[in-house]
């Protein structure tokens, strides 16, 4: 199998999991004691592929479970502010990577912070109300807390798992 067909395989099988991941994450009633704030389970996944075969994949990866997800039990909404959650996020991780002595625990603390700031800046901007900025400490706690665990999770995945795919 030559290389363009492999990597489209890890993507395929990578977004599978996000996917499922992402659904799982609905089923269950975890709570971080944040309204609105979830774990993000998927982003282990995300993490996990940015170190394992690169951003450009890893930004499709998150595409596709964001509209799979959002199309079964989204709306227009929610796909956006996902986008605009995600894209953020990933552009700061992959900055973030760049710099010597950060590694994917810290990718993913920013990743998780960058998220929630994307969000809420997409949320203010489309109801045009930035009282709701005021909202933003809380959720950076959240994403603080999540990104340690998912960093943690994917970081594990990293040292054990990235001999697979080279």
């Amino acid at each position: 199998m030559n290389d363009k067909s492999r990597k489209t395989a890890w993507i395929g099988m990578y977004a599978a999991i996000a996917v499922v991941l992402s659904y799982v994450e609905m089923l269950l009633p975890i709570t971080i004691g944040i309204p609105g704030a979830k774990p993000g389970f998927a982003n282990i996944i995300i993490v996990f592929a940015i170190y394992s075969i690169g951003g450009v994949s890893a930004l499709i990866i998150n595409f596709i479970r964001i509209l799979i997800i959002g199309i079964l039990f989204g709306n227009l909404v929610s796909i956006s502010f996902s986008i605009c959650g995600a894209l953020v996020s990933l552009t700061v991780m992959l900055t973030v990577k760049r710099i010597k002595g950060i590694h994917s625990l810290g990718v993913s603390i920013c990743g998780g912070v960058s998220h929630n700031l994307g969000q809420i800046a997409a949320a203010s901007v489309l109801v045009d109300n930035y009282s709701i900025l005021y909202y933003l400490p809380v959720l950076m706690i959240a994403g603080i807390l999540s990104g340690i665990v998912i960093g943690i999770i994917s970081g594990l995945m990293i040292k054990r798992l990235n001999h697979m795919i080279e």
